[in-house]
């Protein structure tokens, strides 16, 4: 898949549009994750990136920056293995909290026991790699859709 030129926000009116939604992409695979995040932004999405479990949790807490708030992420999207946590430790402990996103998870390594423990941990879905990236962004749209209905999600 080709990836479309970001639009020029100097004279594209629809790049100065506000953002579908937060995305976080966490994935030690640099090019993987830039090829995903590439997508998003192209589709409309903000986006923050992590290289590790660790990185992922702690982007995916409400903080703040300089005395302002900074809103934790609608979406995740985790790869499975990664240095520190791995994808399903970190979506353990992300679910241990108050009103968790819902987190996509990547892996290399499928196995019905990892999509058992995806399915057990909570996870809105599981990309066995290789995946079509628009596949991907396609689920990141209907769950950020699904989790804005009155009564779902946070």
């Amino acid at each position: 898949m080709t990836i479309p030129a970001m639009p020029n926000t100097t004279t594209d009116p629809a790049a100065a549009a506000p953002p579908l939604g937060r995305v976080l992409v966490a994935d030690d695979d640099d090019a993987l994750r830039a090829l995903i995040v590439a997508a998003l932004r192209r589709d409309g999405f903000a986006v923050v990136e992590a290289r590790t479990g660790v990185e992922c949790v702690g982007y995916a807490q409400p903080w703040t920056f300089r005395g302002t708030p900074v809103e934790p992420p609608d979406i995740i999207v985790s790869d499975v293995r990664m240095p520190g946590w791995s994808g399903f430790e970190a979506l353990r402990i992300l679910r241990a909290g108050s009103s968790p996103p819902p987190v996509i998870l990547m892996t290399a390594f499928a196995s019905p026991e990892a999509h058992d423990l995806a399915a057990l941990l909570g996870a809105a879905h599981l990309f066995d790699k290789p995946f079509e990236i628009d596949d991907l962004v396609s689920v990141v749209r209907e769950l950020l859709t699904l989790s804005r209905l009155p009564g779902e999600g946070r």
